[in-house]
């Protein structure tokens, strides 16, 4: 596949250079294209705690891992990889909130899947080949479309118009078979009107642990019509996925004795593991349609109107071991030897999805008063269901793609909003920023989950009918003291609704409620030519935060509850220094307390002796515990070289401590770690060429032995069996173990 898209790139590339005039050095882009209007983007003079990435800063660090690891080295960003190599499915934390928490719009448009609140990056791989920029908010922020805006967002730009023809073939290959090639073309400015620019990727890994495979491909295309202040763009991307499951981890004998041990797909006969089922994947295709017209009526009004659909389908097939057949709906097996209830078999869940709507942001810029009003209405529907498509020794008929479960779930999301940054007076200014969301949410069918407490036995019925209705206001003050001076403060609400997991995993009769968010926020920062710091302090007070916290529900699934009061807390530092002209360092770091206010777990119950399940549990006080997965120390450094055509990033990352659960054990947890990559490139011209770019990054340098993620597995034990003797905390935590030192070569050719 990868020899074949290199073909097509290189021949592609050929046929748009032999068609143009040589081109320079820099490709401009499109005066015209500027005009874009994103509602959702915070400023310099807005009060809150931002990052923001051009397209060069991404360019230098895109050689073929995920979009969050592009990410790592902004303040309080964590990235985690299931298959240890930052290929496949991958995610990221901000201040210690997770993916679903993480609001991530492209071109203001929610790409967060609406039920489960979480981006699936694996589904739109090598996306950042065609990123504008990267703005990336910790806290509240400010208001956005979208299901995760809860803690943190993720703006993102895709690529601006070239007003000459280019094409840029990419290529890279490196350890565990990881490879990427990317095409990139555009036909410039035509007519003075219209350009059209396209990308083809590709990019596989056999992954860092056994078989956590990878093969994906994307595309990206624009066409673009400009008209003095109006420019109309026709935006279509889209992606396809073929993973092997790494999603199960690895216990801590694993990790010291079989580091690279996937237990996914394990095929079981008597307890012992005899093979693996080759075809445990998750395939998945997503396609995103966007048509966005920017208009300038005046010095004072521009206007941004977006349209968009995104289409998915996909499904994963894994082996069960030893299942209970009537669950799946199915005839107990018949042998000569007896009846038997249970039987292995290969299960394939499938999701059928449609997102689409639209949003707005109408913006007026004076002399004293920046102000926005925006908007969205989106709609989702998403089929859920699920097929035995074998079963081990099955006397009865089986029905081809047998169908056991099926459900619905359809939610309606609209927002307004209305923000406005007012000149008090000199270089003081007053921020506000207002919002309303409404929720409608419903859910219909049959769970995947058998429902042992119903007369008679049956899978859980669902039937959902949620709606919510949000105020989250914002404000705060700016003061430009000089040209070097800012300091800032600003306090912002934000509600999230319950994710899908939250409602199917819960109890069967009483549902989750919303969430809370109190942010406060201050800053300051100082710039001057060669030197730039900061300091950002929060204090992020949660309500009714939704944590795993051991409970599980009538059928013994582990599920999330409302914790009642929860803070994060901390310091954000900054600081950049540029030693030359050539020669740059820049540093962050985060210093913080996560806690949760007497906090009550819970742990299952076991009989020492027979280790069988009793779905009886322990409640256990904890009073004052660290929030999971929640480090109290990160640390990013990346010191540039930029000399005559030769670059070289040196990037270090320190992670200290994080828990596995609320319980605050070390146990539990993840130890911290140290890691550091190395990118070194160089470009040059030739002939017919407009440069030519070649390199290697070296990840994890100093071949740190660590992991980024993991869960915990922990239940009370009872010596003699006997609930009236004192308890123990056994631990069994499985963790997600990363790479160690491993390289990337890459190659680009620009025409």
């Amino acid at each position: 596949m990868k020899k074949t898209l290199l073909t097509v790139a290189t021949a592609m590339a050929t046929l748009v250079v032999a068609a143009q005039p040589a081109a320079t050095d820099t490709v401009p882009a499109i005066a015209l294209s500027e005009v874009e209007v994103l509602g959702t983007r915070a400023s310099e003079n807005t009060p809150v705690a931002f990052t923001s990435m051009n397209g060069k800063q991404i360019a230098a660090v895109n050689h073929g891992l995920d979009l969050p690891f592009l990410l790592t080295m902004t303040p309080s960003v964590i990235t985690t990889s299931d298959a240890g190599a930052g290929v496949g499915y991958t995610s990221m934390r901000v201040r210690g909130t997770d993916a679903t928490r993480i609001n991530i719009t492209v071109n203001d448009i929610p790409q967060n899947d609406a039920e489960s609140h979480s981006i699936y990056w694996v589904n739109t791989p090598d996306f950042a080949s065609s990123v504008r920029d990267i703005q990336v908010q910790r806290g509240a922020g400010t208001s956005t479309n979208g299901s995760g805006a809860f803690g943190g967002s993720v703006n993102m730009r895709t690529q601006g118009f070239s007003r000459d023809a280019y094409a840029e073939v990419t290529g890279s290959y490196g350890s565990y078979n990881t490879n990427k090639e990317t095409l990139r073309v555009g036909t410039g400015l035509l007519h003075d009107h219209w350009a059209v620019e396209a990308r083809l990727s590709h990019i596989g890994s056999d992954g860092y642990r056994d078989r956590a495979s990878s093969e994906l491909v994307s595309y990206f295309a624009q066409l673009g019509y400009f008209n003095g202040g109006t420019s109309l763009r026709f935006i279509n991307y889209g992606g396809k996925e073929d993973t092997y499951h790494a999603w199960d981890g690895i216990s801590r004998d694993d990790l010291e004795n079989n580091r690279t041990y996937n237990p996914n797909g394990e095929i079981k006969h008597d307890g012992k593991v005899t093979g693996f089922y080759k075809d445990q994947k998750d395939i998945y295709r997503q396609i995103h349609y966007q048509l966005i017209w920017n208009q300038t009526f005046s010095p004072l009004w521009k206007l941004n109107v977006a349209l968009h659909y995104t289409d998915g389908f996909g499904y994963y097939q894994e082996y069960k071991n030893a299942r209970t057949l009537k669950e799946y709906g199915l005839e107990p097996v018949v042998t000569p030897f007896g009846t038997n209830k249970k039987a292995s078999l290969v299960r394939k869940k499938c999701v059928d999805s449609g997102f689409g709507g639209g949003v707005f942001s109408l913006q007026y810029t004076g002399s004293k008063l920046a102000a926005t009003l925006g908007g969205g209405i989106n709609r989702y529907s998403n089929d859920h269901y699920g097929q035995v498509i074998w079963v081990e020794n099955y006397t009865s008929l089986l029905a081809p793609d047998h169908e056991y479960y099926r459900n619905n779930g359809r939610k309606t999301d609209y927002n307004i909003y209305v923000k406005g940054n007012y000149v008090i007076v000199g270089g003081l200014s007053a921020y506000a920023d207002l919002q309303y969301r409404h929720i409608g949410y419903r859910i219909t069918g049959n769970n995947d989950k058998w429902d042992w407490t119903a007369d008679p036995e049956r899978l859980q019925a669902l039937d959902i009918d949620e709606p919510f209705d949000f105020f989250n206001p914002k404000a705060g003050l700016n003061w430009q003291i000089n040209a070097k001076n800012r300091v800032y403060a600003s306090f912002a609400v934000a509600q999230k609704e319950p994710t899908r997991n939250n409602y199917t995993d819960g109890l069967f009769l009483k549902h989750p409620t919303s969430e809370k968010l109190y942010d406060w926020e201050a800053g300051y920062e100082f710039r001057s030519g060669r030197f730039s710091a900061g300091a950002n302090f929060y204090y992020m007070n949660y309500k009714d935060q939704l944590v795993l916290n051991g409970k599980i529900n009538e059928i013994g699934e582990l599920m999330a509850e409302n914790v009642p009061n929860s803070y994060r807390m901390g310091v954000e530092l900054m600081a950049g220094f540029r030693f030359t002209d050539w020669l740059r360092w820049d540093v962050n770091a985060t210093f913080s307390r996560n806690r949760i206010k007497d906090y009550v777990g819970y742990v299952s119950d076991y009989d020492a002796d027979t280790w069988d399940d009793m779905w009886t549990q322990t409640e256990i006080h904890a009073g004052n515990t660290t929030i999971a997965f929640s480090p109290s120390v990160t640390v990013g450094s990346v010191i540039a070289l930029d000399y005559k055509g030769f670059t070289a990033l040196f990037q270090s990352q320190y992670v200290s401590r994080q828990y596995l659960d609320n319980f605050e054990r070390k146990e539990d947890s993840l130890d911290p770690y140290f890691v550091n990559n190395l990118d070194l490139a160089y470009t040059f011209n030739l002939p017919h060429v407009r440069s030519i770019t070649v390199g290697a990054t070296i990840y994890n340098l100093f071949d740190e032995k660590y992991e980024t993620n993991g869960y915990s597995m922990t239940s009370a034990l009872y010596p003699g069996g006997s609930k009236e003797n004192k308890y123990t905390l056994y631990s069994d935590p499985r963790f997600y173990p990363m790479a160690g030192i491993n390289a990337l070569g890459h190659i680009t050719f620009r025409f």
